[in-house]
């Protein structure tokens, strides 16, 4: 048996779903009816795999920079009420993004806008030049090689260099692909590559299984100072491409939001 009062509230509470059932249907068509008009697809509103793009980072990490991460415990937890460590950390340590600010006064990371940071992920597998030439670049041929087996690259996708380096980020060495005289030779970005995707292809970001955009016997790293300059971002050491399709993935980067950071280490996601 139901009182008056409950009578009128549940009544109540049933038109108050009535009313949010409409107005989330109607919210829904006014994003998705655009699209159809115009002869496209309606966004994606689901997934069923996420895939980790992000190495741990540990004082292990192969990186050029002098101690570039440390963990100085500050509380223990029994002789305090809890465990809390303080992180001294390069910005440009493990997965990490680079923002604009890095090589121009540009953005800082933590202003760049958060539907910038998500897109469809292109990945662009040259393994088989990288096994051969530790210097391999992704040029405009990979591109259109890319484009004739995948179709166009849409505008905001975001493109991610594959050369399989990853296998080696247990050896330091191999990671920076060293010679001899101490030099540098991993694969990135020819700047005719990314010229191409910023000017012709409008995408929002790079990323790269590699130390740096630019290949490691670069020594004034155009790849980064051109696209940098464009309010764009790009992604160093991603873990994780070889379990992705070509095309088809979601990327999700969870950037530092640290005032004023020219960039951080990042959990960066791929959604299937």
């Amino acid at each position: 048996m139901c009182l008056p009062a409950c009578t009128m509230e549940l009544a109540e509470a049933a038109s108050r779903r009535r009313f949010l059932k409409h107005a989330a249907v109607a919210a829904c068509a006014s994003v998705i009816a655009p699209s159809l008009a115009r002869g496209e697809e309606p966004p994606r509103q689901s997934f069923q795999r996420v895939v980790d793009l992000t190495h741990t980072l540990s004082a292990s990490f192969p990186l050029t920079w002098p101690n570039p991460f440390v963990l100085e415990q500050v509380s223990k937890l029994g002789k305090d009420k809890w465990n809390a460590y303080r992180w001294h950390i390069q910005e440009h340590s493990g997965t990490h993004i680079d923002a604009p600010l890095h090589c121009t006064q540009g953005w800082s990371a933590d202003l760049i806008p958060a539907e910038q940071l998500v897109g469809p992920l292109v990945v662009v597998d040259i393994r088989a030049a990288a096994s051969t030439k530790a210097d391999a670049q992704l040029t405009p041929d990979d591109i259109k090689a890319w484009e004739k087996q995948h179709g166009p690259i849409a505008a905001g996708a975001v493109v991610a260099l594959f050369s399989g380096w990853e296998t080696r980020v247990n050896d330091a060495r191999k990671f920076f692909g060293l010679d001899d005289k101490g030099g540098y030779h991993f694969p990135g970005f020819h700047v005719e590559a990314v010229q191409l995707l910023q000017e012709q292809r409008q995408i929002k970001g790079i990323a790269t299984d590699t130390l740096s955009l630019d290949p490691g016997v670069s020594a004034d790293f155009p790849v980064h100072h051109y696209w940098l300059n464009q309010s764009k971002w790009g992604l160093e050491n991603v873990a994780g491409l070889g379990q992705l399709p070509a095309k088809g993935s979601t990327i999700v980067v969870g950037a530092p939001k640290i005032a004023g950071c020219t960039g951080g280490p990042s959990r960066v996601l791929a959604l299937l």
